[in-house]
């Protein structure tokens, strides 16, 4: 992938949906949400006052909240709750903190429509995934509600690239190399931010009283560092953390929902974590 245009890599990530199963009973509606091009994902019976915003990953330059529907509709669907799957900028075009920018906007639409903070959680996978935890930061620094829970699957947070299993698990990750990771770092930071600013790498972020967060992560993927110390580091902060560790599975394994059991397992799991959270 490292070799790819810009161009192809986005239009390779529109395909990210194709492994996941059509989630059943799950209707669809795009919405601008705050200016922000959005997906609700409204799960039949699903409690229509509870959502999570749900930000894809890409690592900040592609996917969509297309490639991303039904992995967020199956999450919605299992937890009884709405999705509503954020299309936010994407680099190079929009540099940091365009994604932050939309994500939060995104937030506080949902505050003006009448949906309580305690009745919102956030969450996402890989880019997305950071954004998850990031967005709560941003949103209290600007006097703002957090939501009431995270759910990251497989998150991206390093963005100086000092995670052990880049190089210990290279040969079991098939999709993320250190090569890629750098190319999308230019992209999305040059110019714009630096790696270790608190809202673009989590690890310097203070969570001192963030929302409870749960973690799903392979143990073979090379992104695993970044589960396990961003775990870490939450718990350092006081914060209620559930961390699963899946092995000999890909980046952002629970895309395979409905295809493979330890997807299915993860989405379960997680959704079953969410619910008391969301006072359900």
């Amino acid at each position: 992938m490292a070799d790819m245009d810009v161009p192809t890599v986005k239009d390779l990530f529109e395909e990210w949906h194709l492994p996941a199963i059509e989630p059943t009973g799950v209707t669809y509606e795009e919405v601008s949400a705050g200016g922000v091009p959005a997906i609700w994902a409204n799960p039949v019976d699903a409690a229509a006052d509870r959502v999570i915003v749900y930000t894809h990953g890409g690592g900040f330059v592609a996917g969509s909240s297309y490639s991303h529907r039904k992995l967020a509709a199956h999450l919605a669907k299992a937890a009884g709750i709405r999705a509503l799957v954020v299309n936010y900028r994407r680099a190079p075009e929009h540099k940091y903190p365009s994604q932050l920018d939309d994500t939060e906007a995104v937030h506080l639409w949902l505050h003006q429509e009448g949906f309580e903070p305690r009745h919102i959680a956030a969450g996402g996978d890989s880019a997305g995934g950071n954004l998850a935890v990031t967005t709560s930061r941003r949103l209290l620094t600007h006097g703002h509600p957090q939501p009431a829970a995270a759910i990251a699957f497989s998150p991206w947070i390093d963005m100086e690239l000092n995670g052990e299993s880049l190089d210990t698990n290279d040969e079991t990750d098939v999709l993320v190399k250190r090569g890629v990771l750098e190319t999308m770092i230019a992209l999305f930071l040059e110019g714009a931010g630096s790696p270790t600013d608190p809202f673009v790498n989590p690890l310097y972020q203070d969570f001192t009283g963030a929302p409870p967060t749960f973690i799903a992560v392979s143990g073979t993927e090379t992104l695993y560092s970044d589960s396990d110390r961003l775990a870490a580091h939450l718990r350092g902060a006081g914060v209620n953390v559930e961390l699963l560790v899946e092995p000999g599975q890909q980046h952002v394994y629970p895309s395979l929902a409905g295809r493979a059991p330890e997807a299915d397992t993860a989405i379960a799991k997680a959704a079953a974590w969410l619910r008391p959270h969301l006072g359900l």
